[in-house]
């Protein structure tokens, strides 16, 4: 989803139709704290970038960026910066901060939108990478101890006898890991870490 925060009506509609008119689901905020107030509950979805106007009459885009990274969400809800008032500094220090890109208006659209799908993207890599990680979370150190061996390709036997434990017991521990990390099979499992 594409959260577009520009206070000026036809800019931030033009954007939306474009964003939708290249396949991008996308929706418009007329201010920094509607979006906070309506979007809030996305936050911890994958798969959303965020155009931000930095000059709007509530919060400025920089005061919800830094919201933004101090909140850790900046990975999986890129920002890009759009202003009509933009200097090199301001944009040196929202780039280094870890803003996704900054564009002066006016600007090319078609450029924009490059961007936004790359954006996009990266989005849904953090949030697939946060999800593999929850996962593995969830594992108990034993079963930890089980997926190394498995990811180091020893057989359930030499597994049970390396943690002296049963096979059977192996056999419980990898069907465990496997429903945890939602895969179906060794290989799989191997590729889900890579």
């Amino acid at each position: 989803m594409l959260h577009i925060v520009d206070d000026e009506d036809v800019l931030r509609d033009s954007l939306v139709w474009l964003a939708r008119s290249r396949g991008i689901d996308a929706c418009g905020h007329a201010s920094a704290q509607l979006f906070l107030d309506q979007a809030a509950a996305r936050f911890d979805a994958h798969g959303d970038c965020l155009l931000l106007d930095v000059r709007m009459p509530d919060i400025n885009g920089v005061a919800v960026f830094d919201q933004l990274v101090a909140r850790g969400l900046t990975a999986r809800l890129p920002v890009i910066f759009l202003t009509g008032h933009g200097d090199v500094p301001m944009a040196v220090d929202s780039l280094k901060r870890g803003a996704f890109d900054f564009f002066e208006k006016p600007f090319d659209g078609n450029r924009l939108m490059d961007r936004v799908e790359e954006a996009l993207a990266l989005s849904r890599q953090a949030g697939a990478a946060a999800a593999v990680q929850a996962r593995l979370a969830s594992l108990s150190a034993r079963e930890r101890e089980v997926l190394d061996l498995i990811l180091a390709g020893k057989m359930n036997k030499v597994v049970a006898d390396q943690l002296g434990i049963s096979m059977r017991t192996v056999e419980v521990h990898r069907a465990h890991i496997f429903d945890k990390m939602q895969v179906k099979t060794a290989v799989e499992l191997a590729g889900l870490l890579k």
